[in-house]
């Protein structure tokens, strides 16, 4: 007896989508991956003194503050690192600082130097500072130091005497008040440094007695001074 035969079934046909028309593709949204935020920034007072000030570079010697714990404790602005063998200087016309020269002898700056900011000496330069601290830092940065002694020098029979500090915020030697608790060879090297650096320039230099933490606190107020009554003259002119 033969099988019985199925009755045959129809085959579905396979969906074709159509094709995309240029009306399609036009009203299709593509989803973005990041969804940005449409609301603005809120007003920020230090971007907005920022942008005011975009066409005046600040000055590092007339601008910046010498700080509320002056003389004892004031900002400084570093123009050598220490470890270094070029002289640089503040330029004062433009408040950058450049390249003076490359030392003569073969030493280098035992420590930062630099100068504090709204001081006034009388050879017409801020006062100059030299601060102990672990590291060198960069030319033109600026850092909070402590005065703890003075160091009298006659630079080719001028008066041009330095301040000796050290670095607010270096834990090695922020404790220091006055000069006097430095080792003995520490301030051998400092006074061996400036008598030498300009032997081969042909340039004299004498380097008197080191004196204490009140003499530097004075020099510093003196040369505040200075610079407040040059301001006030320059502004009655």
């Amino acid at each position: 007896m033969s099988p019985p035969i199925e009755p045959a079934t129809e085959t579905p046909e396979l969906a074709v989508e159509a094709p995309a028309t240029e009306k399609t593709i036009q009203t299709a949204k593509v989803e973005p991956e990041y969804h940005y935020p449409s609301r603005t920034p809120p007003l920020n007072e230090r971007i907005l003194s920022s942008l005011s000030r975009r066409s005046v570079a600040a000055h590092p010697w007339h601008d910046l503050e010498i700080g509320p714990g002056a003389p004892i404790i004031f900002n400084c602005v570093v123009e050598i690192g220490k470890g270094s063998k070029v002289k640089y200087e503040l330029d004062k016309k433009t408040g950058l600082i450049k390249v003076d020269r490359v030392l003569y002898s073969s030493v280098v700056y035992p420590h930062n130097y630099g100068f504090i900011p709204r001081t006034l000496c009388e050879d017409n330069d801020p006062i100059d500072v030299l601060v102990i601290m672990q590291e060198p830092v960069l030319p033109g940065c600026f850092l909070r130091a402590k005065a703890i002694g003075l160091m009298p020098m006659i630079d080719q029979g001028e008066k041009d005497d330095k301040i000796i500090a050290v670095c607010a915020d270096d834990p090695e030697y922020r404790h220091y008040t006055d000069i006097k608790e430095l080792p003995p060879h520490r301030l051998a090297e400092i006074r061996r440094f400036f008598e030498d650096y300009k032997k081969n320039e042909n340039k004299e230099v004498a380097v008197n007695d080191f004196l204490p933490a009140t003499s530097a606190y004075e020099a510093i107020q003196h040369s505040m001074t200075l610079y407040c009554n040059y301001i006030v003259e320059s502004l009655r002119r």
